[in-house]
This record gives C-alpha cells, sequence and structure tokens, in this order.
C-alpha cells in the first residue's frame, strides 16, 4: 500500500509536502506551435488537438509572460488565499524556439512575485542537450517540471493520431533529461483508436520504464475544429467508447500496475461542454471520477503498485 491515506500517490499531496502549502498552476500560452503543425514534420497537428479545450481565457497569446501571469494570478487570488504559483508553459510545444528565446520567457516567468516553478509541456522530439542543459540549470535554484506528451507506447497509434514521433524518441528523450534535477512527467490518453484493453494497461507497464517522477492521464475526447472530429462523423466505426463505469475499472487496474512511486497527476479530463462530441458521460466532474476510482480500488483491495512487475 502506498503511503499516506489514498490508494495511489496523488499529485497535490506531493505538492504539500515538498512546499508545505498549495501551489496554483498559471497556464501560459506563448504563441508557439508544433513541428507537425508547421510542416517541418507534418501538418493539421496531433488529430484530436484543439488547444481551447485547455487554454484560459487570460491566457492570449498577444499578452506577455508577465502580463499573463498578472491576469492568472488576479483570477486565482479571488478563489483561494495568498499562496504560490508555478508558471505552466502549456498550449502547444514550448521548447520549441530558439534556446535564448525560451530562457527569456523562463526567466521572466520565474522573476515574476510569487513565482515558485516552472512546468514545461513539449513533445519529446522538441528537446535538445543544449535545452536540457539550460533547464537544469535553471533548476539548481528553482522547482522545474518538463512534461512529455507520451499519449501512446504504439507507434502505429503515434501514427494514426498525426503525432509524427516514436514510442523509440520517447524512451530517448527521457534518457537525455534524466538526472538533471528536472521533475520529469508524462502524459498519456486511453481509448485512442485501435487499442485493445490489454494493450491500454500495457502502457502503465511501459511508462513504468520510464525515468518519471509523475503521470497525467486521461480519456480520449474528440472535439469540435479537429481532425478527429471530421473522423468521427465520417467514419466512426474507428472508435469505440468506454461508459463511466468501464474506464473507472480500466484506470483502477492500470494503477495497480504502475511503478509505485509515480505520482499521479490526474485521471480525466473535462473539456468545454461546447466543444465536447464524445464521450457523452452527463457532466461528471474530474473530482467525481476520482472519488469514483479511489472507491474502486479499496473494493478491490488494490494499490498503486500491487501488480508491478519491476
Amino acid at each position: 500500500m502506498t503511503s499516506g491515506t489514498k490508494p495511489y500517490n496523488d499529485y497535490s499531496s506531493f505538492i504539500k509536502r515538498k512546499f508545505n502549502q498549495r501551489v496554483q498552476k498559471i497556464s501560459l500560452n506563448t504563441g508557439f506551435t508544433c513541428p507537425n503543425r508547421d510542416g517541418s514534420k507534418g501538418l493539421g497537428g496531433c488529430t484530436y488537438c484543439n488547444n481551447n479545450t485547455f487554454s484560459p481565457g487570460y491566457g492570449k497569446h498577444f499578452k506577455t509572460v508577465s502580463e499573463q501571469l498578472t491576469d492568472g494570478i488576479t483570477f486565482f487570488s479571488k478563489l483561494y488565499t495568498a499562496q504560490n504559483y508555478f508558471a505552466y508553459f502549456q498550449s502547444y510545444t514550448n521548447t520549441y524556439a530558439p534556446i535564448e528565446e525560451l530562457k527569456t520567457m523562463y526567466l521572466e516567468a520565474l522573476a515574476y512575485p510569487n513565482v515558485i516553478g516552472l512546468v514545461i509541456g513539449t513533445r519529446p522530439d522538441c528537446i535538445s542537450k543544449e535545452i536540457i542543459d539550460m533547464l537544469s540549470a535553471i533548476a539548481n535554484e528553482n522547482y522545474v517540471a518538463l512534461e512529455f506528451g507520451v499519449e501512446s507506447t504504439l507507434d502505429r497509434t503515434l501514427d494514426k493520431i498525426n503525432r509524427c514521433h516514436t514510442f523509440e524518441e520517447v524512451k530517448q528523450a527521457y534518457e537525455l533529461a534524466a538526472n538533471k534535477g528536472l521533475h520529469l512527467g508524462a502524459h498519456l490518453i486511453l481509448n485512442l483508436p485501435g487499442e485493445s484493453r490489454e494493450e491500454m494497461l500495457n502502457h502503465a507497464k511501459e511508462l513504468s520504464k520510464l525515468p518519471i517522477n509523475t503521470v497525467k492521464i486521461h480519456q480520449l475526447q474528440i472535439v469540435k475544429h479537429t481532425m478527429m472530429a471530421l473522423q468521427y462523423k465520417e467514419t466512426p466505426e474507428m472508435f469505440s467508447f468506454m461508459n463511466v463505469d468501464e474506464y473507472v475499472e480500466l484506470v483502477a487496474e492500470f494503477v495497480s500496475l504502475l511503478r509505485p512511486d509515480i505520482i499521479i497527476e490526474r485521471f480525466t479530463s473535462e473539456s468545454p461542454k461546447h466543444l465536447l462530441i464524445a464521450p457523452n458521460w452527463k457532466g461528471i466532474k474530474n473530482f467525481e471520477m476520482v472519488d469514483k476510482i479511489e472507491k474502486r480500488l479499496i473494493e478491490k483491495d488494490w494499490w498503486q503498485g500491487k501488480f508491478y512487475e519491476s
């Protein structure tokens, strides 16, 4: 059994242990693009991607990093008492720019009052030794989380969703970034088209082999204004969605197979209702899904890593 009151290592408890308080992420949009959008590796981006599903209203790319932090902190200060913040470089690929431009933005964020760390979302094929060395130097005095979009450990799936990189490149990116003082994270999407339940559970085993500290899991969501929305309209047989109970059961078993020290940051994602096409889970909230998954783990007498094989 994991330490603490939950049958898995949850992110909020990790943050409170490390910083002795809650830390709020402020999402930023720096106006970057991706190599599978700008033509360097592909066009159209990932088939599921519409950045409007997770870009906040204050995170407009025509605003500077400091302006976005001001807007974000003003927004969250109305919801919570005084606290510290992470600058979350979230939209698109946030290491896909000249290194001096990246460094300038990262340092601008860290110079903002009460910003105590960086969270940087990127692709595994948009990293280099020079970028890792720069981030490692920043991490000597600041918390720096570097999160790679893994999405799937199957190359056929990565090809189908137009990621334009392989799982081997994922492994190489983590090898490059390991042991450099960075908090390494992975993003994974469950229920991508063509993946069996066994293959989805095997993602837990493959992720456990990587030198990651955290994982973000969420269900596939088809949203408007994406290539996947068009695919769903024209070839709906490509997709097979789980209901809530099936997803809860899958995630509970996934957790039981996952390396026990990995911190789980999320189990689901919640796209805006006006953009979401499928699946229709009738407005169930993220906290409700978390509660269902925790209860299922307890009912099964499962916990994170119970069936993990090193």
